[in-house]
């Protein structure tokens, strides 16, 4: 994240600064709640995994590995609380899609290029985000969590691995079929570009 120094972060919560903490959750707390969200397409779930998740990193920072990123950390326990909360639901009707602040990477893709006075092109933007989540819906929860990672969420190959402890080699095979699927729901509408991996 940008001015975040993640390491110097880390630090001073391993040694327990006052104020680290605070500042740690108001970095992250939007792309949590928003990862948390993607997975679950559940509002009050997305908060309960969020708070669970802090609450798991306050007790475990400890457990921290220094040499590691603070952020990929933090990621793979939203992703296994989502995951876990998932599958311990009964079924519900998901909810509609609704706008999720920090969804999309720093809320710009895919809709950097779309200027704020022209109605036509916000709603051909809104109508793809929307194709996009319906679309999500009907692949496989580890397929879709690689997806997200990369388009949403910038992070690189080798940080998504890391993440979800997986070789690069699977996270590439799952990116490949997350989008192959995607483009069969969209009628071939491109995913959206990250950086390099």
């Amino acid at each position: 994240m940008d001015g975040l120094d993640e390491s110097r972060l880390a630090a001073r919560l391993i040694d327990g600064e006052p104020g680290a903490f605070r500042e740690f959750v108001d970095a992250y707390k939007k792309r949590i709640y928003g990862l948390a969200y993607e997975l679950t397409r559940n509002h009050a779930d997305a908060e309960d995994i969020s708070q669970s998740v802090f609450i798991k990193v306050y007790r475990g920072m400890g457990t921290f590995q220094q040499d590691a990123r603070l952020s990929s950390w933090l990621y793979r326990i939203t992703v296994n609380a989502a995951l876990d909360h998932l599958r311990k639901r009964p079924f519900f009707p998901q909810e509609k899609p609704l706008s999720v602040p920090g969804r999309f990477a720093d809320d710009s893709v895919p809709r950097d290029d779309v200027p704020r006075d022209d109605p036509g092109r916000e709603a051909e933007a809104a109508l793809l985000r929307r194709k996009i989540d319906e679309a999500l819906e009907r692949i496989s929860d580890r397929e879709k969590t690689v997806f997200l990672l990369r388009h949403y969420y910038d992070l690189s190959l080798k940080e998504i691995a890391e993440t979800l402890g997986l070789t690069l080699g699977s996270v590439k095979s799952y990116l490949f079929r997350s989008i192959k699927k995607l483009q069969k729901e969209l009628g071939e509408v491109p995913a959206p570009s990250g950086p390099g991996g």
